[in-house]
């Protein structure tokens, strides 16, 4: 289980202010809302074989399988906070989102396209 440090009420209402303005949403906000999103990812996704970064905001590990324990880890997922925010909130798909190169996901595990979106309207 996941250590949440983002209140689910704090991480829905910044989730909701994000979607009514993606791209005027302060700074705190998107914070807010990345790192909620990354903590849901990981306890609705439990395990440690695939690292999911969002700079500069968080990162979380998910999906079961080997675990990493030292140096780069083999399966990455790595995007912008924007396109994270579309990803988990569905506005955003990942295979588009992969050929945009707007996520560069290195590894076998790191298909996320059948966990998300997270958050549904």
């Amino acid at each position: 289980m996941a250590r949440r440090r983002i209140d689910p009420a704090d991480g829905t209402l910044a989730l909701s202010a994000w979607r009514a303005d993606p791209d005027g949403a302060p700074r705190r906000t998107v914070a807010t809302a990345v790192r909620y999103a990354l903590e849901e990812l990981a306890e609705r996704v439990p395990g440690n074989s695939v690292e999911v970064r969002v700079p500069p905001f968080g990162v979380t590990q998910c999906v079961t399988g080997p675990r990493h324990t030292r140096g780069t880890p083999p399966n990455v997922v790595e995007t912008d906070a924007r396109t994270w925010l579309g990803l988990v909130t569905g506005s955003v798909a990942w295979e588009d989102a992969v050929t945009a190169g707007s996520v560069v996901a290195s590894g076998t595990r790191t298909d996320l396209a059948e966990v998300l979106p997270l958050f549904c309207r």
